[in-house]
């Protein structure tokens, strides 16, 4: 598919860019209304496409926990035997907590980790299924608040028998850069996998205590204007970190729900190295 329209795509999924002026330059890119039409369903998700990790020899379940505007709703997966297990917060990306990222959730804890996914449209009603819907709630969350809210997932762990007080976390787009804040905020934090997010302010990354895994897709350039100076303040800082970039992939390549950003080699050899790193930093 011709590069452009997914650019448009991403801007459009993540910039105040209503949904007929996408179409309307959709429809230029594609030559006519007809062309758009038959693209479209090849550039939206699709949770009827998402795998279906199995919930066997897993337990999950859903809950609350207290947030900075009421209670934060979460999902979380652990390994079936009760015992402690280091904790891995998953954060989903500018679509709230859907079915794709709770399955992202169930392979965390396949891996033996209590995995928990919050919610940052709990304040607003949860997630809508209607995408255009949720990402208009994300205009209405203020910033401050997003962060406090997921700061206070880490002083819910620790009220939780089946946690060991290590501490690691992977987010996804919003959820990448939300992953990248928590490592500067939290400093119980031991590893942060942020997956194409936006990079904090250089002069925070001094704060950071978390060793970080970075994943960028290569045809990223929104996001990827960002490494150079990030990862500058890395080095100068002495901060732990890995940083791959997968050529030929787009933004959100991991996401096996967007058809035509998906990137099946990429998000393979992504998540399994974030196993491997969590196994490094948390077990």
């Amino acid at each position: 598919m011709d590069q452009r329209i997914i650019n448009l795509y991403d801007e459009y999924t993540h910039k105040p860019l209503s949904r007929s002026e996408f179409l309307q330059r959709l429809t230029v890119l594609a030559g006519g209304t007809a062309a758009a039409m038959t693209l479209l369903p090849l550039l939206e998700v699709n949770y009827a496409n998402a795998a279906v990790t199995s919930q066997e020899d897993l337990s999950t379940e859903r809950i609350t926990y207290p947030g900075v505007n009421g209670d934060m709703q979460a999902y979380v997966a652990r390994p079936k035997e009760e015992k402690p297990y280091a904790a891995v917060v998953v954060i989903h990306e500018n679509r709230g907590l859907n079915a794709h990222i709770e399955d992202v959730t169930r392979r965390a804890a396949k891996a033996g980790y209590l995995a928990i996914a919050p919610n940052a449209l709990s304040s607003l009603g949860g997630t809508p299924e209607n995408e255009d819907e949720a990402r208009a709630k994300f205009q209405q969350l203020k910033p401050e608040d997003n962060l406090q809210n997921f700061i206070k997932v880490f002083d819910y762990l620790p009220t939780r028998k089946d946690g060991n007080g290590k501490y690691g976390c992977v987010g996804f787009c919003w959820g990448g850069a939300m992953a990248n804040n928590l490592a500067v905020n939290v400093p119980s934090l031991k590893a942060a996998v942020p997956f194409y997010g936006r990079q904090p302010a250089a002069e925070d990354v001094v704060k950071i205590k978390a060793a970080l895994q970075l994943h960028y897709g290569g045809l990223d350039e929104r996001v990827n204007a960002g490494i150079p100076a990030f990862e500058e303040a890395l080095k100068k800082n002495d901060i732990t970190y890995e940083l791959y970039i997968y050529e030929g992939a787009n933004h959100a390549f991991h996401n096996d729900t967007a058809p035509t950003r998906y990137n099946e080699a990429a998000a393979k050899l992504a998540w399994q190295r974030t196993l491997d790193f969590f196994a490094k930093y948390l077990k």
